[in-house]
């Protein structure tokens, strides 16, 4: 399998474990640390790794002296983590799927060459699409990618499949990336596709993803509506010390 050969052991073991909790309940058990050990090959700090990248995103919870359980599914996605689409619509038992509005290969603007580190006027392939949950419009999705991914999204279906699976099994593994969120209102275009009111208020996120070498890879603007989605945020508190306290 091609994925295999770019994913690191943790990654795998987490691909094959999300693959897993899909089809199971929330509370059933999952494999321990020792059992992954067994089954991957790997060291117990591997398989802890990837269990604790899975807690974080809410996917399961680990109870001391007991293990580790599928946890029950979020109503919101965690803003320090990103799922592909598909997969985040699962994990809240929703059933995925997307309505493809544009495909094609075009030159880049200067703003897109500049972010995906293309030279002026290189290609990019623009997808536009509407990512639907139950057949309910959850967001508008304008994803720019860089123009070496082409051959591989051109003829692939994009409604019923997920665009990163289909990067992955190229491998081109979307791996780390940056964000930002803004608050907007609907325009005619926006409420017409998912079904609001013009000047309902939106949630906009714009991301840059680069793949397993750091390359960049895609960028997407994601428009939700607000009150369909929400980001879920988790943070620790700065302790003020005494200089600032002056300040």
């Amino acid at each position: 399998m091609i994925t295999d050969r770019y994913l690191p052991r943790y990654r795998r073991i987490e691909q094959a474990l999300r693959e897993r909790i899909a089809t199971l309940r929330p509370g059933d058990a999952l494999p321990s640390d020792a059992e992954l050990c067994e089954q991957f090959g790997v060291s117990r700090m591997t398989a802890r790794n990837a269990m604790e990248r899975l807690r974080e995103e809410g996917l399961i919870r680990r109870e001391s002296g007991r293990g580790s359980f599928v946890a029950e599914p979020p109503s919101h996605r965690r803003a320090n983590s990103l799922l592909n689409f598909s997969r985040e619509m699962r994990r809240q038992g929703r059933v995925p799927s997307s309505r493809l509005l544009a495909r094609l290969v075009r030159p880049a603007t200067p703003d897109e060459a500049a972010a995906l580190d293309l030279p002026p006027g290189g290609d990019v392939v623009e997808l536009h699409r509407l990512r639907l949950a139950d057949e309910r419009p959850m967001a508008i999705e304008r994803t720019v990618l860089h123009g070496r991914c082409a051959q591989v999204i051109l003829d692939v279906d994009l409604e019923a499949g997920s665009l990163h699976q289909v990067l992955i099994d190229a491998g081109f593994v979307p791996t780390r990336g940056e964000a930002t969120i803004r608050a907007e209102v609907a325009g005619p275009a926006d409420a017409s596709l998912l079904a609001l009111a013009e000047g309902q208020p939106l949630l906009v996120e714009r991301r840059l993803i680069r793949d397993q070498r750091g390359r960049p890879l895609e960028a997407t603007e994601s428009r939700y509506p607000a009150e369909r989605y929400a980001l879920q945020v988790a943070f620790e508190v700065q302790q003020v010390t005494a200089v600032d306290g002056h300040r």
